[in-house]
């Protein structure tokens, strides 16, 4: 045998035993297999019941029967839900932005390091985050009230008649403001944070290279957190479109201005379990969360090209 036969030989590697291959694939979905069965039973059983359920009707004659698409139609055509959905998108072009600006200006000004007491006022910030939705609204929706509340002090103590925050004209800005004191920590958390990231290098050379603070913020730390922006962005667009909690709870100190159909996710419990109509119900929350995947999907897309 020749010596680049036996050194051909030496390199071969008997091929693994099919049981041992077996026994390591298996081990893999040992790993993954509880995760597996949590997101199929938690995340993917849901959507397949609810996809069941809108394809049926319950009627008078006849029971549950299946309808196909006709829910679908009837919602495309429901002048209550698009009511409620361009409300919801009007809460969104509003409260959005100005939620988002004042979390950055007090991101920016704690990542400063000239605000003194940077470390209270970055948790005072946040703690509105910690407090339930159900007891920020109450707490709120009391001092909204002219009979009992803040605003009732107010008029009896100076005298005045102040708007009331709870009328149908302005209890839309009033959700806005509860949902931005209670999300404004939440958001300046996520740019505080992709802020403290940012290599002390380029604050250096923009140092060298006589920047001042507000060249420092556009050139380098506002696009060093665009990816946070994006985040934070299509969270408060999600956020926004499942507005439910702030609605459901003052609807009882407002029920001239805030219906039963106010948001699309009010709608739908008021649907289900209210008017029993589990179906349509259902129907009405898959083409909301469509609408919401694809808006959502169309901002990250946006944000990402500007990214790259």
């Amino acid at each position: 045998m020749t010596t680049l036969e036996t050194v051909a030989g030496a390199d071969r590697r008997p091929d693994r035993p099919p049981a041992r291959r077996d026994r390591r694939s298996w081990a893999g979905w040992g790993f993954i297999g509880p995760f597996v069965l949590v997101f199929a039973f938690v995340f993917l059983a849901p959507i397949v019941y609810s996809v069941h359920l809108s394809l049926f009707r319950d009627q008078l004659i006849g029971g549950t029967t299946f309808v196909g698409l006709d829910n679908y139609q009837q919602a495309l055509q429901d002048e209550q839900f698009w009511s409620s959905l361009s409300r919801v998108s009007l809460f969104l072009l509003i409260q959005v932005p100005i939620m988002l600006g004042i979390a950055l200006l007090v991101a920016l000004a704690l990542d400063s390091g000239r605000l003194y007491g940077r470390d209270f006022f970055r948790i005072s910030i946040f703690l509105p985050y910690a407090v339930p939705a159900v007891v920020a609204t109450l707490m709120w929706g009391f001092m909204y009230g002219t009979r009992f509340g803040l605003v009732s002090d107010v008029n009896d103590a100076l005298g005045v008649s102040l708007p009331d925050p709870l009328s149908p004209g302005l209890v839309l800005a009033s959700i806005g403001n509860i949902v931005t004191w209670e999300f404004v920590g939440y958001n300046m958390l996520i740019f505080y944070s992709a802020l403290r990231v940012i290599p002390n290098s380029l604050y250096e050379a923009a140092e060298m290279d006589g920047a001042g603070q507000i060249r420092v913020i556009t050139a380098i730390k506002l696009p060093a957190i665009r990816g946070a922006m994006v985040i934070a962005t299509i969270f408060s667009i999600i956020g926004s479109f499942q507005l439910f909690n702030e609605p459901s709870i003052l609807q009882k100190l407002a029920p001239n201005a805030i219906t039963t159909s106010y948001t699309p996710n009010f709608y739908t419990y008021s649907l289900s379990f209210s008017g029993q109509q589990h179906n349509y119900s259902a129907t009405v929350a898959i083409v909301m969360g469509l609408i919401t995947m694809v808006i959502a999907y169309v901002v990250q897309l946006r944000g990402m090209r500007k990214e790259s």
